[in-house]
């Protein structure tokens, strides 16, 4: 919620936390972007700085209490009001949105006929590229066709991003069984929203929806106050991608799907944010490859796949 470490106000800066991820590896990244949590303390001038200081590229909205961790966000009319959001367009900072509407019953959070998702992207969007045309907006997550519909007919300065489970699973997946290391916010949909994700990303022309993963890597899922949301990923994204790929009907002995499951992984992202991706590659091979639990100092990390099968879990595809 801060961007310099000398900064005034609670929480973490960007630098520490900069830091701390390259204390723990991070450093075999090429290039890191630690975006600005916008909370009530976040103001315009805090914006300007932080670019003057070459700290901040981007910024994230979190509905309030929205998902595990986003206990101090605000309402997105809050940062359309004072000043914050026109400071970013004018600044170059690019706004990452959990896009799901706040303050929602549970008969309208989750409805069969409208969700949270849905109303964000049928509600607040249009307002939000209408007063601030030149702000560049990744609509991370995207789990809804309607959200789909809106990135697609949208500006070129908005575009999504797309996990692997909303790519594989749906929330029958999540349900049966109580499988809930599936459960993440927002929360699966329903088979012809994850049609409309596959079918927007895994288009020829595709150049708005690449790979965001959101991984969590919760050392307790289950906690006493409820399920900590988010799909443990890291490290196996692009194996579950290509399994989402193969899902979908689509052949990687075909060239075309290859080009457009690259560009998805590796290029797309990197334009949208403006840089160069990276030069080394990585080589995704067709065979069985084991996913197991991990062990580290904080505790038991569950990969996905583990936590839906047996440990070790059986991956289709693996990465030489």
């Amino acid at each position: 919620s801060k961007v310099a470490r000398a900064d005034t106000g609670d929480g973490w800066s960007i630098e520490e936390y900069t830091d701390m991820l390259l204390a723990a590896g991070a450093d075999a990244f090429d290039r890191i972007i630690v975006p600005l949590y916008l909370t009530k303390q976040t103001t315009p001038q805090m914006i300007e700085k932080g670019v003057k200081s070459g700290l901040l590229k981007a910024a994230k909205y979190y509905p309030p209490h929205g998902t595990t961790g986003a206990d101090f966000g605000m309402p997105i009319d809050h940062y359309m009001d004072n000043g914050v959001l026109q400071a970013m367009a004018d600044n170059g900072v690019i706004l990452c949105v959990h896009g799901e509407e706040h303050g929602l019953p549970p008969e309208t959070y989750f409805a069969r006929d409208k969700n949270a998702e849905e109303i964000f992207y049928q509600e607040r969007m249009p307002k939000l590229i209408e007063r601030f045309p030149g702000l560049k907006i990744v609509a991370e997550h995207v789990t809804t066709k309607v959200a789909v519909d809106f990135v697609t007919s949208a500006p070129a300065t908005i575009a999504a991003s797309v996990t692997p489970q909303h790519l594989l699973y749906t929330v029958g997946h999540l349900i049966q069984g109580l499988k809930y290391h599936l459960y993440c916010l927002p929360v699966l949909k329903f088979d012809t929203d994850r049609d409309a994700i596959r079918t927007a990303v895994m288009n020829s022309s595709n150049a708005k929806f690449f790979a965001g993963t959101d991984s969590a890597p919760h050392t307790q899922k289950v906690t006493p106050c409820g399920c900590a949301a988010g799909c443990y990923t890291g490290g196996i994204a692009p194996q579950l991608y290509a399994q989402s790929f193969e899902s979908a009907g689509k052949n990687f002995q075909n060239t075309d799907v290859q080009g457009v499951f690259k560009a998805f992984l590796c290029t797309i992202g990197p334009k949208f944010y403006g840089f160069t991706p990276i030069s080394d590659e990585f080589t995704l091979k067709k065979g069985i490859e084991e996913v197991k639990t991990l062990q580290n100092t904080a505790g038991t990390i569950v990969p996905l796949p583990v936590g839906l099968s047996l440990d070790p879990a059986v991956l289709t595809w693996s990465v030489e």
